[in-house]
């Protein structure tokens, strides 16, 4: 798995992960998101795996049940403020589906591996709105998402 650019936060103000780029957590870059594929498939998927450690081992996966057929997907956050992935014409394969509308809302991928979405307030107050520990991956069901 290659890094090609390594972005602190998703914003809401047009930041997004396209195939081939990946989100590293903070000051120890432990954990990294980004798209790829399983050993023997052509199938992508976002997922967060240890950055340090080889071989690359998945340990969340958003898209499971939806994965993409080619490497035209991005991930940004869109005008509700929810986390999604886009296909390559642009349609929400995946979403965070808040239920809260956020005016301003980052996403950041922290040292522990937890992917959080929060909405900024005027007052510089951050609330987390989804984080990926409320929805784990049983790695051992799926040795598939092992690369």
């Amino acid at each position: 798995m290659q890094t090609c650019t390594a972005i602190g936060t998703i914003l809401a103000t047009n930041n997004t992960i396209k195939d081939g780029d990946t989100l590293v957590s903070g000051g120890g870059e432990d954990f990294a998101l980004g798209f790829f594929s399983p050993h023997n498939s052509t199938n992508r998927y976002v997922g967060i795996w240890y950055n340090k450690i080889r071989p690359e081992t998945i340990v969340w996966v958003a898209n499971r049940d939806t994965p993409l057929a080619d490497s035209s997907g991005i991930i940004t956050i869109d005008v509700n403020g929810d986390l999604v992935i886009l296909d390559g014409r642009g349609r929400a394969i995946w979403s965070t589906n808040t239920s809260t509308l956020a005016k301003i809302a980052h996403a950041e991928l922290l040292d522990t591996g937890n992917l959080q979405l929060r909405e900024v307030d005027s007052d510089n107050t951050r609330r987390v709105l989804w984080e990926s520990f409320d929805y784990p991956t049983d790695t051992q069901q799926t040795p598939t998402f092992q690369l």
